[in-house]
């Protein structure tokens, strides 16, 4: 199915509260900013510092992967470059569309939380940090920013930057046990 037709059939639910309510949530995600803050905060916290550190290591990975290989490499045209008649939402972003970079970010803060497995961390936390990624997926599609399949693209890469991220840090605990506090 061409992804235009899924774009355009989203277009038909925009109503003025939800294209404003859509717009400031998308926008939090600009340059990975909720999901750093969301890693930032936690590193503040004595009991959670290790989950913060692997959310700031997923987000990295995910950015490396996204935005500094993959992006340049396919430089795929956004859907609003493809269709320009669409009104904007919020500014066009600059660069490639695939794949997304706020949900390669919301899903690497999630999956971080959700494969560390760290028994201190409230598990709502994992599951409202996936709800918002699946969110900020959306968003992404109803801005007519990404087209579907960057933000499964971006959803995998963030899972799997989460995942890997929980590997380094049970390496890292496993060399260094004084940290393990």
């Amino acid at each position: 199915m061409n992804e235009l037709v899924i774009l355009d059939a989203i277009q038909t639910i925009h109503t003025g509260w939800l294209d404003m309510l859509v717009a400031t949530f998308t926008s939090l995600g600009n340059a990975g900013a909720l999901f750093i803050f969301t890693g930032l905060v936690l590193c503040c916290i004595p009991r959670t510092r290790k989950l913060g550190v692997a959310v700031l290591v997923a987000i990295a990975l995910g950015a490396l992967v996204t935005n500094l290989t993959i992006k340049p490499l396919l430089m795929r045209p956004r859907p609003c470059d493809v269709n320009p008649e669409v009104i904007m939402l919020i500014p066009r972003p600059h660069g490639s569309s695939f794949p997304s970079g706020h949900t390669t970010a919301a899903f690497a803060c999630a999956g971080a939380l959700l494969f560390m497995r760290d028994p201190r961390a409230p598990r709502a936390l994992a599951i409202g940090a996936l709800v918002v990624a699946i969110l900020m997926g959306l968003s992404r599609l109803y801005c007519y920013v990404h087209y579907p399949t960057d933000v499964l693209a971006g959803c995998l890469i963030g899972l799997a930057a989460g995942f890997a991220a929980a590997k380094i840090m049970a390496a890292w605990s496993k060399r260094h046990p004084a940290t393990n506090a």
